[in-house]
């Protein structure tokens, strides 16, 4: 019988050895040198004498950390919560067809997930464009002034988080119709028969029983918004980057064009920090607010 738990032990280690070798190689050690770079002031490529704590202190009187942080909360706003909604709403819809006429709507709103984002923006860039985009030639024809969405500060986080809930609902969709799917049909039927009405059905069947779901589609936007990075660096060329600058945007600032790998390294661990904090507290939250609709 020992022998039978060694060798099942032996066996499990032979197989996820390969798997512990890759993730300590391409995020353990990766985090580990990170920190240990974020306390020196070595460039990019090369190494650096050590500094302390000198490049997190300097983050206090940063004003282009103060606004890429208050950018990235901003957009994480604009986006998370609003994109959770929609994808949800929009999966209700899709959920009440059938047969082909559901997989063709699903299919279009799946499709923007699919696509690069130098794709989505050529898109956006030929609709929103203030020259020559398609949008602003309906504002002439209807007389309303032209907007510079990606010139105008004011306007370019919510514009990018309007083109962000658009290209990636797509997969939140797919994640809340498995999730509608998955509830028993039964149960609907015995609230038609307690004469419950559409609202009452969703509030005390469908939305407890999509709970899981919502949290899981929650956890996964707030983790990649807080990340963004491509959409605001296509849409800020030719426009304001300093007044647009989200954290990501600012690593890549302080690493490749200012050659501060170790001031990059620190706002990267802070960024990194932010994530994992913020991820245990949704956690943490969406726990507690399913243990109160049960």
């Amino acid at each position: 019988m020992l022998r039978n738990k060694r060798s099942e032990a032996l066996m499990a280690l032979a197989l996820i050895a390969p798997f512990i070798a890759i993730y300590g190689l391409v995020f353990v050690y990766p985090t580990i040198k990170l920190f240990m770079i974020s306390f020196t002031d070595a460039p990019l490529i090369g190494d650096g004498t050590y500094v302390g704590f000198d490049n997190y202190t300097r983050l206090a009187s940063d004003r282009r950390f103060d606004t890429a942080l208050w950018n990235t909360a901003y957009f994480v706003l604009l986006s998370v919560v609003p994109g959770t909604l929609v994808a949800f709403a929009i999966a209700l819809g899709v959920n009440r067809l059938a047969g082909r006429l559901q997989s063709f709507v699903l299919a279009l709103f799946f499709l923007p997930y699919i696509l690069p984002v130098s794709v989505v923006y050529l898109i956006w860039d030929w609709t929103l464009n203030f020259q020559f985009g398609i949008a602003m030639y309906v504002f002439d024809m209807l007389g309303i002034g032209r907007v510079p969405v990606f010139k105008a500060t004011a306007w370019f986080i919510p514009a990018v988080a309007f083109i962000t809930i658009w290209w990636t609902a797509g997969f939140s969709i797919l994640l809340f119709l498995a999730g509608l799917r998955a509830i028993p049909g039964e149960i609907y039927e015995a609230a038609s028969l307690d004469n419950a009405g559409r609202w009452a059905t969703f509030a005390r069947i469908t939305w407890p029983l999509m709970w899981p779901i919502t949290a899981l589609v929650l956890t996964i936007q707030l983790i990649l918004q807080l990340k963004i990075f491509d959409q605001v660096y296509l849409f800020s060329t030719g426009g304001r980057p300093n007044d647009n600058v989200v954290l990501v945007y600012y690593v890549f600032q302080r690493a490749f064009q200012s050659d501060q790998g170790g001031r990059a390294a620190a706002v990267a661990v802070v960024l990194f920090l932010i994530v994992i904090v913020v991820s245990v507290l949704n956690f943490q939250l969406t726990r507690l607010s399913r243990g109160n609709n049960r």
